[in-house]
């Protein structure tokens, strides 16, 4: 199985339950853990990019895909495009949906829209955004703003969608649509979990993963 997320560290013990029957691929994305952002910014299809390329380098076969959060973003976009080269995926409060926005942010979005125009210093975004260097930034737009729907059609290979029914970072909506527009897909919900729902029930997680390893 060759699987990735947002950090490689926190998929350690998972993949130290599945190495005596898979041969495991962990992998940093541009930006995350050891793997240092180049010094320009980056699009969704660089991350895509980077995996293809991995895949062809070892040339792997049988590949399943296991991708959390962010890496979800990657992983739908690689299955709708390069879907010849996957056996199986699985999405695990996976990214890539575009959000419901409430009253709230819209009048955030004006107020910046308003300030920006009058040239009035403020603070815009949230404090994870306003942290990062301006490059991280502009790969951190590029990709918040590709709302990847339009794929999941195109996603026919067998999908197995993981969900924490408390997620707040990707709520549960997102799961229940990714499962209504990915043909054949399967969701589970993991009570009392959030969006590391991996970490929060691994018993169950394993389990559930291990289950559909071994399907087909």
């Amino acid at each position: 199985m060759h699987g990735w997320g947002g950090s490689v560290a926190s998929f350690m013990g998972l993949a130290k339950q599945l190495c005596g029957e898979y041969r495991v691929t962990l992998l940093d994305f541009y930006g995350f853990g050891e793997t240092p952002h180049p010094d320009f910014a980056l699009s969704l299809d660089d991350f895509v990019q980077s995996v293809i390329t991995l895949i062809n380098y070892y040339k792997m076969k049988n590949v399943i895909l296991v991708a959390h959060s962010f890496g979800g973003r990657v992983a739908i976009k690689i299955a709708a495009k390069y879907g010849y080269l996957l056996e199986k995926m699985v999405l695990v409060d996976a990214a890539g949906l575009k959000p419901r926005r409430g009253v709230r942010y819209h009048y955030r979005l004006l107020r910046h829209k308003i300030l920006k125009a009058l040239k009035v210093p403020h603070k815009a975004g949230s404090a994870d955004y306003r942290q990062l260097p301006s490059i991280k930034k502009k790969t951190f737009v590029n990709i918040v703003n590709e709302n990847l729907t339009a794929l999941l059609p195109k996603v026919t290979l067998p999908t197995l969608i993981v969900w924490g029914n408390n997620d707040k970072e990707t709520p549960i909506y997102m799961a229940r649509k990714l499962n209504k527009k990915i043909m054949g897909s399967g969701l589970v919900v993991l009570k009392n979990a959030g969006h590391y729902s991996y970490l929060d029930r691994p018993f169950e997680f394993l389990l559930i993963l291990k289950s559909f390893l071994a399907e087909g």
